[in-house]
């Protein structure tokens, strides 16, 4: 899968009955997130900008996207970056939710 098919698929609802992706799924999946970092049951980036302005421009372009396909980050924002981390919280582990957004983010910053 690429980072262009990632970004073509919609965010399905997940239940704690599925289990989450296995680290055989998890490693073809990052390759496809440029400048993400997995953490155990996590993946996150940091996002630099040149002003506050421009970084909460991205913040709210995220909050959309977030609210479109459902599936919500954690934040962190300061006067210049934007830090965001995906987990499926349902699953206690990683989803392919998780790594379609991070394709869409990533996506919106190229923009």
């Amino acid at each position: 899968m690429t980072t262009s098919q990632l970004c073509q698929q919609n965010c399905q609802p997940c239940s704690g009955a599925m289990p989450a992706l296995l680290q055989t799924a998890i490693d073809p999946l990052m390759q496809q997130i440029a400048g993400w970092q997995q953490y155990d049951h996590l993946i996150s980036r940091t996002y630099h900008f040149k002003n506050y302005y421009q970084t909460i421009a991205f913040v709210n372009a995220i909050a959309w996207l977030s609210h479109r396909e459902d599936h919500h980050p954690e934040l962190s924002v300061s006067f210049n970056q934007y830090r965001v981390e995906y987990t499926t919280h349902a699953l206690h582990g990683l989803s392919d939710n998780d790594f379609i957004c991070a394709a869409k983010v990533n996506a919106l910053y190229q923009v």
